[in-house]
């Protein structure tokens, strides 16, 4: 499997810094957060808005980090053993992904990786945590939509969304491989009654057990998560479901790097 050899050349990734994992089922703890960039998917949620790291994929930057750069914050910082991997899509840069869990197996790292599970992907070393955010249909861009950078939603843009989108095959082949993993769908069942169903036969159809979903609500910015948390607390609270929020949202809107 393919290795980083040049840990000075500058990688695909354009956000590295300090954090708390505030999604899933390692939320709370002190990370590291190596974002990378580019992505399959073009995410549109309606009032929930566009993906909220929408500047690696739909209008992605380039990369301005290098290895280097992550082995360095991690000196900075040895007491964190958590790295959450994120994008766009991780899962395109093989090599890095790869890289990445050579460092953590030598350091006793703990990766988290948030994916959309549209590709599989082996590693040397099983890595931690997937963290699968399968794109359901309401995720699909509307055309004549303007995105985020003033672009207009043309039919070739929910193409390249729909691509890879719901990639069964390639989730059940990462499940089996790597250590452990959670799914999190990104819904509320109580305005999206017809997306909520097309979770469950997702849900049935790859015998995921409950203890392993957490629903997260849609939104990108403070005031829409506001709204909605109150409806999926509740919901998840009769239904059985574990709950995840997106804590950094709400403690800091739509500032990056956080």
């Amino acid at each position: 499997m393919k290795r980083i050899e040049d840990y000075s050349k500058v990688l695909p990734v354009c956000e590295l810094y300090l954090c708390i994992q505030s999604e899933g089922s390692r939320a709370g703890r002190p990370t590291i957060a190596v974002r990378t960039t580019g992505c399959t998917h073009r995410c549109y949620f309606g009032e929930g808005g566009w993906c909220d790291s929408w500047y690696t994929s739909i209008h992605p930057e380039k990369g301005q980090f290098t290895f280097q750069d992550i082995i360095d914050i991690y000196d900075k910082h040895p007491y964190v053993k958590e790295m959450m991997l994120t994008g766009g899509s991780p899962t395109m840069h093989g090599a890095l992904v790869n890289e990445l869990t050579h460092f953590a197996h030598e350091r006793q790292i703990t990766i988290t990786i948030e994916t959309e599970g549209s590709h599989y992907l082996e590693t040397d070393y099983p890595i931690g945590l997937l963290s699968i955010s399968p794109k359901f249909s309401n995720s699909v861009p509307v055309p004549g939509t303007l995105t985020p950078g003033g672009k207009v939603v043309d039919e070739k843009f929910v193409t390249t969304h729909n691509r890879f989108r719901l990639n069964k095959e390639a989730i059940k082949k990462s499940i089996a491989y790597h250590s452990n993993y959670h799914i999190k769908p990104v819904v509320n069942p109580v305005e999206m009654p017809e997306v909520w169903e097309e979770i469950q036969d997702f849900l049935a159809e790859l015998e995921i057990p409950k203890e392993k979903v957490w629903l997260m609500p849609p939104g990108d910015n403070r005031q829409e998560l506001v709204r909605v948390y109150p409806m999926l607390f509740n919901f998840c609270a009769e239904n059985g479901y574990n709950f995840t929020g997106r804590e950094h949202i709400i403690a800091f809107d739509t500032e990056r790097g956080v």
